[in-house]
């Protein structure tokens, strides 16, 4: 049988040969050891000569050795990525706004210091990630008593993870103020001349909702304000909206609405409309949330930011300041909330969207 019928009858093309380094420097016309220092951003070269270097290596499709480089450098330089808060629905926070800005900002701020990010999925089990190699593993909103960050911390891979793990050997944490966030919103809505302010809250048990939850419960205590409360069950915009719809629809109907819950701004006011609401004259409201809608919604909707982009940096930051200088302070990182405001939660600004 021909090398031709093997194949269907056509031969096969052959693999083109790697490109080396002593061929990129060839063609540059320069030493293996400057390409080399020109490529790795070493030595001391002029500036026409490192993008001589670098020039031919783009036109040749250099690729460094990736497992030489692995080798000398004693790690991976993979960085895994995990979820916790949506452990029965693997995959689904990237239709968050908030995670899928996250990830993003913690994929491009890994790649600036040379790591990639694996993505692992929620609930990962051990076997999932042990055959890895992981140079550390973020695990982004834990769960509480979630067991993937102890399991990774007993096979001595660094975490980055919220202020849950403070404290423990191995992790190093970055964490949204939750109280002063909460706290700040607060203040403005009873500025604004709120007095009976509600709460959507997702059924959650991570650090950031409990403790939003928390010093919501405290305000209402400290001005002797009855609790509205109304849980999401699950995340989506459906089941938050549904909990919009509960606290809005009761007798005792509040004058103003925080939406920790993520869910669409525009699907927030409309189901405020729904029920005989006009934002702000009626209800004020500001959500917790990343999405751009809020800025296009009549009226614009003041959002709460836990600026994912801030928190990838620090947590990157400090990944690499552990890996590759071996520092171990500081172990974390508290990043304080933004308040965006608009005119859904100023009283008096004239919007009065509703019937």
């Amino acid at each position: 049988m021909t090398e031709a019928s093997r194949h269907g009858g056509r031969a096969s093309s052959p693999t083109p040969p790697r490109v080396r380094l002593v061929d990129v420097a060839r063609e540059a016309g320069l030493s293996k050891t400057t390409v080399s220092a020109a490529l790795n951003g070493t030595g001391r070269l002029s500036p026409a000569v490192r993008e001589r270097a670098r020039e031919a290596a783009r036109r040749m499709g250099y690729r460094p050795n990736a497992t030489a480089r692995q080798l000398r450098a004693g790690r991976a330089r993979l960085i895994g990525y995990v979820v916790g808060e949506f452990a029965g629905d693997p995959w689904t926070f990237l239709e968050s706004p908030y995670f899928a800005q996250l990830t993003s900002a913690t994929a491009r701020a890994a790649l600036s210091h040379g790591y990639a990010l694996v993505l692992l999925p929620s609930g990962s089990l051990q076997d999932e990630w042990a055959d890895l190699p992981l140079d550390a593993v973020i695990v982004a909103d834990p769960v509480a008593d979630d067991r993937i960050v102890a399991d990774l911390l007993a096979a001595r891979i660094p975490v980055i993870s919220d202020r849950s793990v403070e404290g423990r050997p191995g992790a190093r944490w970055v964490d949204v103020d939750a109280v002063d966030a909460v706290r700040k919103t607060l203040d403005h809505l009873t500025g604004q001349g709120a007095r009976r302010p509600a709460l959507v809250q997702p059924e959650s048990t991570t650090r950031f909702h409990t403790g939003a939850f928390a010093a919501y419960r405290d305000r209402c205590a400290a001005l002797g304000q009855p609790e509205r409360v109304a849980l999401a069950t699950e995340a989506g915009n459906g089941p938050v909206v549904r909990a919009v719809e509960e606290v809005l629809g009761g007798p005792d109907r509040p004058d103003a609405l925080l939406v920790v819950a993520e869910a669409s701004p525009p699907l927030v006011l409309e189901a405020a409309r729904r029920h005989g609401y006009r934002v702000p004259d009626d209800l004020l409201v500001v959500c917790v949330s990343e999405d751009v809608t809020a800025t296009h919604t009549e009226p614009p909707v003041t959002t709460l930011s836990l600026r994912p982009g801030e928190v990838a940096e620090a947590g990157i930051e400090l990944l690499v300041a552990a890996l590759e200088l071996g520092r171990d302070e500081p172990d974390g990182v508290l990043v304080q909330s933004r308040l965006d405001v608009r005119e859904s939660s100023l009283r008096g600004s004239g919007s009065g969207s509703g019937n």
